[in-house]
């Protein structure tokens, strides 16, 4: 059944909003999977704040037209049945929550990827993406790294000063 002009320039709209408030958009092809496997993957997402959009690529091509930075953007990638993930919170989540499901499921593949900043990034950028750490975890690492020196000479103070105190003690007692 043919959907009506109404509802594609709503889907259009929609999709052009997300569009517009992702840091990254990556799409891959999931022929094979089943309706339970994209639920699946639906929920996964939803718990990492990603939605996953399925619609048809002319709809986006126009949403993509639509949307001054992405309306140089090359679509030509845009071919067969792909899903779409969008985060408008984190750059890699996308990647990772594609890439995650796709290691229990093969049939999963990345196509590309748009970047917020109207980039395409191919299916090899999408996967050395997914292999990246999260940015909470990043900015945890830099804190630890940062600390680190802190956390040592913390350490070394404390050290010496119990060393003091044993000698302190073992005077005393003597």
């Amino acid at each position: 059944m043919a959907i009506t002009r109404d509802k594609k320039n709503a889907l259009v709209a929609e999709m052009s909003t997300k569009l517009a408030a992702a840091k990254m958009t990556v799409f891959a092809q999931y022929q094979g999977l089943s309706v339970a496997d994209v639920q699946e993957l639906r929920r996964a997402a939803r718990e990492a704040g990603v939605t996953i959009v399925v619609i048809k690529n002319r709809l986006v091509r126009v949403a993509l037209q639509a949307d001054d930075t992405y309306k140089d953007i090359d679509t030509s990638a845009l071919t067969g049945q792909l899903l779409y993930a969008i985060s408008a919170d984190d750059e890699v989540a996308p990647a990772q929550i594609l890439n995650a499901f796709a290691k229990t499921h093969p049939a999963l593949q990345f196509a590309g990827a748009f970047s917020g900043e109207g980039k395409l990034l191919s299916p090899e950028d999408v996967k050395a993406l997914a292999g990246l750490p999260s940015k909470e975890q990043l900015i945890g690492e830099v804190v630890a790294q940062l600390l680190s020196p802190i956390h040592d000479i913390t350490n070394a103070l404390s050290g010496n000063l119990h060393a003091l105190l044993d000698g302190v003690e073992a005077k005393a007692t003597s």
